[in-house]
C-alpha cells in the first residue's frame, strides 16, 4: 500500500533538553524522521525546547517551535497551522510519549482533527502500564517474572512480603529506569519504594521477582501496515540483568545466544508487537534468559517507539531505523522502500553483520560529588560511544580508546588497579570502569571461574579478556628489535593500540608505528554495509581494522582497503566524542554545520567521530564518515590515507582542540585559527601578558604546581581565590576556596587528580556580573560580534550552569563598549580565524576577561537559534578562506528577550549536594523567548539568582 495521501503537513514533537536517560539519540531521529517526511512533499512542523540540537535547525522543518513541551504550547501550534492532519509522537523518547498522551486525554487531537500516526494510544498505554503489560503477556502466552503492580506504600509493603528479596521496583510511565531500583535488604524497601511511587506521574509501581545474574538481549523490530516485520538487530548487554541497558556494554550481534533461543526471542517479539495495537513504525523489546542450558526465556519490556538502542542499531547496521519509521507512519510498506545504502534492494530484509559493533556508556560522576557510583536501575551515564571492528576484542579495545578518560585501551598502560580488595570490590559492586577491572583481576590471577561467579558475565567474555591478556604477556617478553611480524598483527587485530604495544615493550610509541609500517601493518577500511558485502554498498561509511596481506598467483602481494579515494580536495572535520557535561551535543550541531558549510565550499567532507547518538555520525551527513575513536593513532591512519588540505579542531570542543598539538608537530594543516593561537588562549601565563599590552584587565592571578608555592600565591592574591587546572573544558576540578585550610586541600586533590597539571590561581571577583561574547573573525582582522550574553547568576557560578539572556538586560552603554572593544582586540591579537568565545567579570563598571577560548562555544548554537542566523556556516566558510566576515549580509532577528536554561539531572543522584558552583554540571538546556523584563519567568530566575551558589 503506497503512502496515505491525506497526509499534508505533520507535527514533530521532540525530546526537549538532554537528561541522563534521554539523550540527542532521540534529536537523531527526529532529525533524520523529519528529513525522511519531507521528502515526500509534506509540510514539517516541529516543537522542541532544546536549542543545542541541528533538530531545531531552520533547514530541519518548514516551521519550527521553540516552546515549552506543554498541551499549551501544542494548543498554540495547532491554533496557527489549522492545516496539521497527523502528529508523529515516537521520535521524541518518553517526553514526546508522555506529552501525546496528555493532549489525547484532554481531547487536543480530536478537538483539531489531528490524528497520530507511528503509534496508537492503546499501544502507549498497554506498555507504559506495568499491570496492562503484564495482563497482555499472559494472554499471549510469553513468559514474564512474577509481579504485582501497586499503587499505594501498604500495597507494596505485602507484595514485598509475599515475594521476598531480592526484588526489583520499576515505577509506570518513566525514562532512563527514573525511580527503578533493585531492592536487597528489608532495610532498604520503604525509602525505595517511597521513591518509585513518587517517580511514576500516576503513582504507580511494578513490583517483580529480580532476576539477578541472568543475560539481558535487546531487540530492534520496524513494522509496516501490512504487518510484515523486520528485525534490524539482536543487541547483547555483556552485564547481567540488574544494571539499566544504557549503563551496560552492549554487543552486537548478540554473541553468546544459541540459534534456538534466538529463534524463539524472534517470534515472542513479533507476537508482542503485532499484539499491542494497530501501527506502523519501531519498535524495542528487551528480554532475560536465564544463564543456564534451559535458556528460559522472560519479557521485560516493549517501547513503542524508536529508543536509544534503536540509534545504536541504526549506526551498527547502517539500516537507517528511524527515516525508515518514518515513512512507515505515512503509510508506506518496507517492501516498497528502499534500502538507503545499497539502492538496488528493498527494505524489507534484515541486516547481516560481517564485524561487530561494542558500545560503552561515558559517566560523568566526577561532576556529582558524593554520588551513589555503584550502577543498577536507574541510568547514569551520560553519553556513550562505539567501537567497529572484525572482532569482538578489536570492536572493544576500539570503544575503550573512545571514551577519553585517559585510557589507551583495555590494560597495557599501566593504569590497572593492583589492590586485590578494590578489585573484588569492583567487580561485586559494578563499577563505571568495570570493563577495565576484568582484566586487572584476570592478570592478577584472578581465576576465571570467580570473576564470573561475581559479575555472572558470561565465560565466553571473559575467555576474550584473557586471550588479550596472554598475548600483552607474550609481547612484553620481546624488544623492538626482535618482535615477530605475527604477534605484531595479532595484536592489531585484536585492538591493542600502538600506545599499549610500546608500554608492554618499554618502547616509545613512534618506535611500534614505524616498525609497524616497515612490516607494512597498516590499517585497511572496510564498508558498514547492512548486508554483509552480498549487494554493492553505495553508502562510504567506514571503520578500521588490520589483515594479513593475500597473495597472488604472480607473488603481488596486497591488502583489501575498501576505502576508494577520490581526486577531489578534501577536508576533515574531527568531531566531539561521546556525550559529557561540559561538552554536549552543541559540538554536534557545530560539526554538522561545519561539514555542510566545507561542502558548499566545494570539499569532499570527512567527518571521524565515535558517538553512535549523533547527527554528526549518520551516514549520509558527510562525504565520507569514518567511525573510529577520536584517539591520535585512528586519525592519523586516516590523514595518512587520506590526504586532505587539513583538519577543522574548533567545532569539535576540548576533544578536537586537544588533537591541534599532535597535527601540529607532524605538520598537518589546521583549518582556522593556528595551534600556536589555540595554545596561547589556554597558556595562562602567555595570555595574560598579551593582555598586559593590550591594556585590558584581568583578576590578578599566579601560577603553582605544589601546595605550597599555591600557600605562598595566596599572601600576594588576597581570598577568596578561584583554584582550576590548566587545559579542561567544563570548569573541571574548579573550586572558590576562602582560606589556607581550604586552599591547601583542594590543590593536593587536584594534584592527586592530574598529577603534574598546573593549576591557576584567580583573586576572584566576589559579587562582579558574569557576561560573555561569541563573534567570527577573518584573516584580514575584520571581526563581526554574534552575541553578547548576561549571566542572570553572580560570577562564579559555571557558564553552563547559568541562566544566559541574549541581548544583556541591564549593562550599560559604557560596559558594552569596553566588552566590544576588547572582544575585537582580543579576537585580532589571537589571530583568530573562525569563531571565539570571551568571558568576561564586571565589577564597579570595569570589564576584566576570564577567559577566551578561540574555538565553537557551548552558546553559539543558542545565540543562532534566537537570532536566526546561520552562524557556524558563516565561520566554517571564513576559516576555510572561502568568505571573509565582511562578504556576509547579518540580520539578527529577536523581538525581546532569549534566555538560555540550564536543565539537571539531580534526580538521578539524589543524594548529591546541588549548590552551583565553577564546576559546571548541568547536562542539557532549553531557550525561553520572553518579550520583555516584567515577564513573570524572568522575574522568578532573578530573584532566585544567588541561591545555589556554592564555593
Amino acid at each position: 500500500m503506497p503512502k496515505d495521501t491525506s497526509i499534508k503537513s505533520v507535527l514533530i514533537i521532540g525530546s526537549g533538553p538532554i537528561v541522563i536517560g534521554q539523550a540527542c539519540e532521540f534529536d537523531y531521529a527526529g532529525s533524520q524522521s523529519a528529513r525522511s517526511i519531507r521528502e515526500e512533499g509534506i509540510e514539517v512542523i516541529l516543537i522542541n525546547s532544546n536549542p543545542a540540537t541541528i533538530m531545531t535547525d531552520p533547514s530541519m522543518a518548514d516551521h519550527i517551535y521553540l516552546k515549552p513541551l506543554t498541551t499549551k504550547s501544542i494548543i498554540e501550534i495547532l491554533k496557527e497551522h489549522p492545516q496539521i492532519d497527523a502528529v508523529l509522537p515516537t521520535m521524541g523518547g518518553q517526553t514526546a510519549l508522555n506529552l501525546c498522551l496528555e493532549a489525547e486525554e484532554k481531547g487536543i487531537w480530536q478537538d483539531f482533527g489531528v490524528r497520530l500516526i507511528g503509534v496508537d494510544v492503546n499501544a502507549i498505554n498497554i506498555t507504559e502500564d506495568r499491570e496492562q503489560f503484564k495482563q497482555l503477556l499472559e494472554r499471549i502466552n510469553v513468559p514474564t517474572a512474577p509481579a504485582k503492580t501497586a499503587t499505594s506504600y501498604l500495597e507494596g509493603k505485602e507484595i514485598a512480603q509475599e515475594f521476598g528479596f531480592p526484588l526489583v521496583i520499576r515505577p509506570s510511565f518513566t525514562l532512563g529506569g527514573t525511580g527503578a531500583a533493585v531492592v536487597y535488604k528489608k532495610e532498604d524497601f520503604d525509602e525505595l519504594l517511597t521513591r518509585g511511587l513518587e517517580a511514576s506521574p500516576i503513582h504507580e509501581v511494578l513490583i517483580d521477582k529480580a532476576l539477578m545474574g541472568w543475560k539481558e538481549y535487546e531487540l530492534e523490530l520496524l513494522r509496516d501496515k501490512n504487518d510484515n516485520v523486520v528485525i534490524i538487530c539482536s543487541i547483547e548487554n555483556m552485564d547481567p540483568m540488574g544494571i539499566h541497558t544504557g549503563d551496560s556494554i552492549t554487543v552486537a550481534p548478540a554473541m553468546t545466544l544459541s540459534d534456538t533461543t534466538f529463534q524463539k526471542l524472534r517470534d515472542y517479539a513479533i507476537l508482542m508487537m503485532r499484539s499491542i495495537g494497530n501501527f506502523a513504525g519501531g519498535c524495542n523489546v528487551q528480554f532475560a534468559v536465564s544463564p543456564d542450558e534451559k535458556e528460559d526465556i522472560v519479557a521485560i519490556e516493549i517501547n513503542p517507539r524508536v529508543s536509544r538502542s534503536s540509534a545504536l542499531a541504526s549506526k551498527a547496521t547502517g539500516y537507517p531505523i528511524a527515516k525508515i519509521a518514518s515513512k512507515l507512519a505515512l503509510g508506506y510498506n518496507l517492501d516498497e522502500l528502499q534500502n538507503q545504502i545499497t539502492k538496488s534492494t528493498s527494505a524489507l530484509f534484515e541486516p547481516t553483520l560481517d564485524y561487530v559493533i561494542v558500545k560503552i556508556p561515558r559517566w560523568n560522576f566526577d561532576k556529582f560529588e558524593g554520588s551513589d557510583r555503584t550502577l543498577g536501575l536507574q541510568m547514569k551515564s551520560v553519553g556513550e560511544v562505539m567501537g567497529i571492528g572484525r572482532s569482538f576484542q578489536e570492536a572493544l579495545h576500539k570503544a575503550t580508546q573512545s571514551l577519553e578518560i585517559k585510557r589507551n585501551g583495555l590494560g597495557a598502560d599501566g593504569k590497572g588497579y593492583k589492590n586485590y580488595e578494590q578489585i573484588i570490590e569492583k567487580l561485586t559492586y559494578a563499577s563505571w570502569d568495570r570493563v577495565f577491572v576484568i582484566y586487572d583481576a584476570i592478570a592478577m590471577g584472578i581465576p576465571l571461574s570467580t570473576i564470573h561467579e561475581i559479575t555472572r558475565i558470561d565465560m565466553w567474555f571473559l575467555k576474550q579478556y584473557e586471550e588479550l591478556y596472554t598475548l600483552e604477556k607474550e609481547i612484553s617478553n620481546y624488544k623492538v628489535s626482535n618482535l615477530p611480524k605475527e604477534l605484531l598483527l595479532e595484536a592489531k587485530q585484536k585492538g591493542f593500540a600502538d600506545r599499549q604495544i610500546a608500554h608492554m615493550m618499554s618502547c616509545l610509541e613512534s618506535e611500534v608505528h614505524t616498525l609497524r609500517m616497515n612490516m607494512n601493518i597498516n590499517r585497511v577500511f572496510k564498508l558498514v554495509d547492512t548486508c554483509a558485502a552480498e549487494f554493492k554498498a553505495k553508502t562510504p561509511y567506514y571503520y578500521s581494522t588490520f589483515e594479513a596481506e593475500i597473495e597472488k598467483a604472480n607473488g603481488e602481494r596486497y591488502v583489501d582497503n575498501e576505502s576508494v579515494l577520490t581526486d577531489k580536495k578534501k577536508v576533515i572535520v574531527l568531531g566531539s566524542g561521546p556525550n559529557r557535561i561540559g561538552q554536549g551535543i552543541e559540538f554536534d550541531y557545530s560539526c554538522v554545520h561545519g561539514v555542510l558549510a566545507a561542502k558548499e565550499c566545494g570539499y569532499e567532507t570527512i567527518m571521524i567521530n565515535c558517538n553512535p547518538e549523533t547527527v554528526s555520525t549518520d551516514f549520509d551527513t558527510a562525504d565520507k564518515l569514518y567511525f573510529e575513536p577520536v584517539f591520535w593513532e585512528h586519525i592519523y591512519d586516516i590523514i595518512q590515507h587520506e590526504k586532505p588540505e587539513g583538519v577543522i579542531v574548533q567545532l569539535g570542543g576540548q576533544t578536537a582542540l586537544k588533537l591541534a598539538d599532535k597535527l601540529s608537530k607532524y605538520g598537518v594543516k589546521i583549518i582556522g585559527t593556528s595551534f600556536d593561537a589555540l595554545d596561547l588562549a589556554e597558556d595562562r601565563g602567555r595570555f595574560s601578558d598579551l593582555l598586559t599590552e593590550l591594556h585590558i584587565p584581568f583578576p590578578r592571578f599566579g601560577i603553582a604546581e605544589t601546595a605550597d608555592e599555591a600557600s605562598k600565591l595566596a599572601d600576594t592574591l588576597d581570598f577568596p581565590l578561584l583554584i582550576r587546572p590548566s587545559y579542561v573544558l567544563g570548569g573541571q576540578g574548579m573550586k572558590i576556596v576562602i582560606n589556607k585550610k581550604e586552599l591547601e586541600e583542594h590543590v593536593i586533590d587536584l594534584l592527586k587528580a592530574i598529577p603534574g597539571n598546573k593549576l591557576l590561581l584567580d583573586h576572584y571577583l566576589a559579587g562582579a556580573i558574569e557576561a560573555e561574547a561569541d563573534a567570527i573573525c577573518d584573516a584580514d582582522g575584520n571581526v563581526y560580534i554574534i552575541g553578547i550574553m548576561e549571566h542572570i547568576e553572580p560570577c562564579g557560578v559555571h557558564s553552563g550552569d547559568s541562566n544566559a539572556t541574549l541581548p544583556p538586560f541591564n549593562l550599560g552603554e559604557f560596559v558594552m563598549q569596553q566588552i566590544k572593544d576588547h572582544t575585537h582586540k582580543i579576537a585580532r591579537a589571537l589571530k583568530t580565524v573562525g569563531l571565539i568565545n570571551i568571558q568576561f567579570a564586571i565589577k564597579d563598571d570595569t570589564v576584566y576577561i576570564i577567559e577566551a577560548n578561540p574555538r565553537a562555544s557551548r552558546t553559539v548554537p543558542f545565540i543562532a537559534k534566537a537570532y536566526g542566523e546561520p552562524y557556524v556556516n558563516y565561520a566554517t566558510k571564513v576559516m576555510l578562506g572561502h568568505n571573509k566576515v565582511t562578504d556576509f549580509d547579518f540580520n539578527p532577528q529577536l523581538k525581546g528577550y532569549a534566555i538560555k536554561q540550564p536543565v539537571f539531572s539531580f534526580s538521578k543522584f539524589p543524594n548529591v549536594n546541588k549548590a552551583l558552583g565553577p564546576e559546571m554540571k548541568s547536562t542539557g538546556e532549553s531557550i525561553l523567548f520572553i518579550d520583555d523584563l516584567k515577564d513573570d519567568q524572568f522575574y522568578e530566575l532573578y530573584s532566585r539568582r544567588k541561591m545555589y551558589l556554592s564555593k
